[in-house]
């Protein structure tokens, strides 16, 4: 680093350490926590609250203001996705995988200890990194092309081969009907509407808030209702204990650490990928890398709680470079901060690296003052928040649902949202029940857009030559042996250990029938796109093939394949489902009880959730929330009146105040406000 560069980096130190700007830095960081308490609300709609009142600060104060809210929203959402299981926000998904195991077993103190400091490490290492490198990345960006982004986004969706265990075929078959559903809408070429069944909500795609939010919110929820009990019995550290335990778990891992933050930086540093596959990177490298992580990671492995912890807080370093460089937002929340250089009459480009150097290193300073303000604050309150997974599920289950219901509302904010959020729900409880993984199904539907995109303009621009260029190769040579790598491995251990042979003789099981759903809804949904135009049907008709090769695979192999002797897989009983391998996903934990009852107690969480949007459609969602809170508290454990009232009240002033009041939500009509007019000015209804 010059002494141009070394003085522009103190000369915005100085200035950011001003009071003043330390405040506004302060006061970012504080609603960013929230913010990513908040399942649905996420930093974008954060940022662009923000951005209005920033016209009459100065260029260090708004930039300190919008990256002390965006850099600590991914810090905020641990909370929820390891006490609950539900994700603050997209970049939390798979923090829960390890997190909320932990805090069933009584260590949510330590994962989100853990979790904080290895945020705040994360953060800074970012940080560093965009310090350092930011004026060599010019030309590596430049490099980067569609056919390297294609290839990184393929490369992304191998890492299913680890997140499904020693299942790869089956984890790429979820993976490419994730990747299916991402293409559901207007085909972005050509206009040609894709499966979007003549309804007008799916014409844009389906969002991704309501998605998420089904496929590991709800069913986490659901079992929580259906086991009737706290998270976690009793707290196996004290708050003392169980925070000091987690930061010497992050500074034991310290390596760990710094790879991930590396790679959420490089990831971050891409435009197009964004925010919702950082963490599923992070965690996917750990678990290909990590010692034992096959055995452990899943189960509550403090190391899985660490790694997209520590990616997801220094992707907003890396999504700096191409903002600051060229213009081009490395992700949604800097397409908001965009705004905020047309405001101060900035200009994306050279002048950032020479004429206002000093302001690109303010955004630096920013970034490691807030990770370190953000990080402080929760582990001063992380053993307070830990003691949440001890009360009651029915001083909990009511408040986090309402909560999601807004949430997921965020989608696009019409109806469907709520449908959306049901499907996905009872899909993703299916899949953890039947123990197929659901990491790669929203991952991708995260890739799914940006693999076509790319698919399209690399073929248009290159032809086939882009398979050529040395990056695709290395990339696409990883993913291959990503895929075979567990199969293999099996293969070499059975023939070293116990000379038994792959397949044996065929059995069905109980799960086999959602294979033949899955199947029969992805040949349909094949058979219709061949009625397309080519270019709206190319993409979708190569990604549907090879899902049906996938599947049909997969249930094969499954069909055929014999446990090894001594494993658990072969002591269990020839009926169960239990015989397939391990996927690295949550394991559903019913106590003892029986599959009717199970069910039963599944049907009336979903039943609640069926009266909650018909209550929605006929009062309106608030006063619903407050309805909601009371009648789950009142008939599911009969609590006191002086918790139910108190508790529902603050809960719906809550919603009121912040989507309502602050975020201005277009509340849908409701019957009541159709039947009596004057009521519609009530803002709910």
């Amino acid at each position: 680093m010059d002494t141009g560069m070394l003085d522009a980096a103190l000369q915005a130190m100085l200035a950011i350490a001003e009071p003043h700007r330390l405040a506004y830095l302060f006061a970012g960081v504080v609603m960013g926590l929230i913010i990513g308490i908040l399942p649905g609300v996420g930093g974008v709609a954060g940022m662009a609250l923000l951005l209005p009142f920033t016209f009459d600060m100065d260029s260090y104060s708004a930039f300190a203001f919008l990256l002390g809210l965006g850099a600590v929203t991914s810090t905020g959402d641990t909370i929820p996705a390891v006490l609950f299981g539900v994700p603050g926000t997209s970049a939390a998904q798979a923090t829960i995988l390890d997190g909320h195991p932990m805090a069933k077993k009584g260590e949510a103190g330590r994962a989100l200890s853990a979790a904080y400091l290895s945020s705040l490490i994360g953060g800074l290492f970012g940080a560093l990194l965009l310090g350092l490198t930011i004026p060599v990345l010019r030309p590596i960006i430049l490099y980067l092309g569609s056919p390297e982004l294609l290839a990184c986004a393929v490369f992304g969706i191998s890492m299913v081969a680890v997140l499904s265990g020693s299942s790869p075929l089956r984890g790429l078959a979820i993976a490419g009907f994730g990747v299916m559903l991402s293409m559901i809408g207007g085909d972005p070429q050509t206009g040609v509407l894709r499966w979007t069944m003549d309804t007008l909500y799916l014409y844009d795609g389906l969002p991704l808030l309501p998605v998420a939010l089904g496929i590991f919110a709800l069913p986490e929820l659901c079992d929580l209702a259906i086991r009737r009990a706290a998270i976690a019995s009793d707290m196996k550290y004290n708050v003392r204990e169980g925070m000091g335990k987690g930061a010497r778990d992050a500074l034991e891992n310290w390596w760990l650490i710094i790879r991930c933050a590396g790679l959420g930086a490089a990831v971050g540093a891409i435009p197009g990928l964004g925010s919702s596959v950082v963490d599923w990177f992070a965690y996917g490298h750990a678990a290909r890398t990590v010692k034992g992580a096959s055995q452990t990671f899943g189960t509550g492995d403090v190391r899985g709680v660490i790694a997209p912890e520590s990616a997801n807080n220094a992707k907003e370093g890396g999504a700096l470079v191409p903002t600051i460089a060229f213009g081009v937002p490395g992700s949604a929340s800097m397409a908001i901060l965009l705004g905020a250089f047309l405001i101060h009459g900035l200009v994306p480009g050279p002048a950032m690296l020479t004429r206002h150097l000093d302001v690109t290193y303010s955004m630096v300073w920013s970034i490691a003052i807030a990770n370190i303000l953000g990080a402080g604050l929760c582990f001063a309150f992380s053993g307070q928040f830990a003691k949440l997974a001890t009360l009651r599920y029915t001083l909990i289950l009511p408040i986090v649902m309402s909560i999601v219901f807004v949430g997921a509302f965020q989608g696009s904010r019409d109806w469907g949202d709520l449908y959306t959020l049901l499907f996905f729900g009872v899909l993703g409880w299916t899949m953890k029940r039947l123990r197929w993984p659901r990491p790669p199904l929203i991952l991708g539907f995260v890739l799914g857009a940006i693999i076509e995109r790319y698919m399209f303009i690399s073929t248009a621009r290159y032809g086939w030559e882009w398979l050529e260029r040395p990056v695709v190769v290395a990339l696409l040579l990883l993913a291959v042996l990503g895929l075979v790598r567990p199969l293999v491995s099996e293969v070499l251990t059975r023939r070293r250990e116990s000379g038994q042979a792959l397949f044996g003789h065929p059995s069905l099981l109980k799960g086999d029938l959602f294979y033949a759903g899955i199947i029969a809804v992805v040949a349909a949904m094949v058979v219709q796109a061949t009625t397309w135009t080519i270019e709206a049907k190319m993409a979708p008709l190569f990604v549907g093939s090879i899902t049906l090769l996938c599947l049909v695979g997969s249930l094969v192999y499954g069909i055929f394949h014999q446990p090894m002797e001594g494993s658990a897989q072969a002591s269990a009983a020839p009926a169960s489902d239990e015989k397939r391998s391990i996927h690295m996903d949550l394991v559903a934990e019913d106590g003892g009880l029986t599959s009717s009852t199970v069910l039963a107690r599944g049907a009336l969480f979903f039943g609640w959730f069926a009266a909650f949007m018909l209550s929605m459609a006929a009062i309106g969602l608030i006063p619903t929330s407050f309805v909601y809170i009371i009648a789950y508290m009142r008939l599911e454990n009969r609590e006191p009146w002086r918790l139910t009232i108190p508790m529902a009240l603050c809960v719906t002033i809550f919603i009121y105040a912040v989507f309502d009041r602050l975020l201005s939500i277009p509340w849908p009509a409701t019957l009541i406000g159709k039947l009596i007019p004057a009521l519609t000015v009530i803002p709910s209804v």
